[in-house]
């Protein structure tokens, strides 16, 4: 050490070290850093080992399987031995039945995106309001998703039903021209279906946009209010830009969910009447697992995770990704 440094010493009471302990200590805290990231890393290899091992078993395993078993002819007894190849997705591409289990899925996630958004949106920025009673609105409006989907299916079909509770409803305000056959009119039934879909699940949107609206910073309304801006400008201008990664993550699973709908479909209609309501998901279980066409269903199956995935894929790609460039950028589109 030098003269300084021992001057330096004294002065604060520290006892000198040997030479070359200045050096030694950062080295000792990156030997200690790499072993402490060892260990991390060994921890949260443990903690994702039990998921990704669930997740290979009841996702992957099975995504191979249906691949495996689509190019069979095979009742589900037994092991396949009929090997046909690529017949069952050619046969499931010319059937008008699944083309229209197909077109139902798609009208369905168009009606979301045109009706449920505005709707949903409308609704989660009334509720975001201060005003006497808004918890209690909220709860009530999110009440509906709690619910499970045969729960809600089985409800509905009760009151559906000719001289069930909507018939009666409309008959007691003397709209007697407005009662149907509601789930077995085939024009009408795809309709009545969506919306007790949106009843199920504008709750679940509600929420998600409520918490959306919660990062908008309240200074930037006050400061459009004081700019003389109305509240329908002040929200078109600043509150729906800041809300549209919000908005497309819920386009995103608002479509994902249309295209996978199943159990209010099958639990009320079972895809009838004369396929009417059938969707991509009723037509696999009726060709799987009732009519035991099991290769068959499995190739429907494969093409219902394709059209899935790349969706999910395209959606990503094109709006989704700018979202999460935004946020590593900090700016919001």
């Amino acid at each position: 050490m030098t003269t300084l440094d021992h001057a330096d010493a004294a002065r604060t009471g520290a006892r000198p070290g040997p030479p070359g302990a200045g050096a030694a200590a950062p080295q000792g805290r990156r030997r200690s850093g790499r072993r402490l990231s060892v260990r991390s890393r060994w921890e949260l290899a443990l903690l994702l080992t039990p998921a990704l091992v669930l997740f290979v078993l009841f996702v992957l395993v099975s995504i191979a399987a249906a691949v495996y078993y689509s190019f069979f002819d095979w009742n589900g007894f037994g092991p396949p031995t009929r090997l046909v190849g690529f017949a069952n997705y050619t046969k499931a591409l010319a059937d008008p039945m699944f083309q229209g289990a197909v077109r139902h899925n798609l009208q369905f996630a168009a009606l979301s995106v045109v009706v449920q958004l505005p709707l949903t949106l409308g609704l989660a920025l009334l509720l975001n309001g201060r005003f006497r009673g808004r918890a209690v609105l909220r709860l009530i409006a999110f009440t509906p998703y709690v619910l499970s989907e045969a729960i809600t299916a089985v409800a509905w079909l009760v009151m559906l039903q000719p001289g069930g509770a909507v018939d009666e409803g409309l008959r007691s305000v003397g709209l007697d021209g407005l009662v149907h056959e509601w789930l077995a009119d085939q024009h009408l039934v795809l309709y009545t279906l969506f919306v007790v879909a949106t009843w199920k699940y504008i709750g679940f949107g509600v929420i998600l946009f409520l918490a959306g609206l919660q990062g908008v910073p309240a200074e930037l309304r006050e400061a459009a209010a004081l700019d003389g801006a109305t509240q329908w400008q002040t929200t078109r201008k600043i509150v729906l830009p800041l809300l549209g990664p919000t908005i497309r993550i819920w386009i995103f699973l608002s479509v994902i969910g249309s295209l996978q709908l199943f159990e209010l479909v099958w639990i009320m209609t079972l895809g009838g009447p004369a396929g009417s309501s059938a969707t991509m998901a009723t037509y696999v279980i009726d060709r799987g697992f009732r009519r035991y066409q099991f290769g068959y269903g499995s190739a429907v199956a494969v093409l219902l995770f394709a059209v899935c995935f790349v969706f999910a894929l395209l959606y990503q790609r094109f709006a989704l990704r700018r979202d999460t460039a935004g946020a590593l950028s900090g700016r919001v589109d």
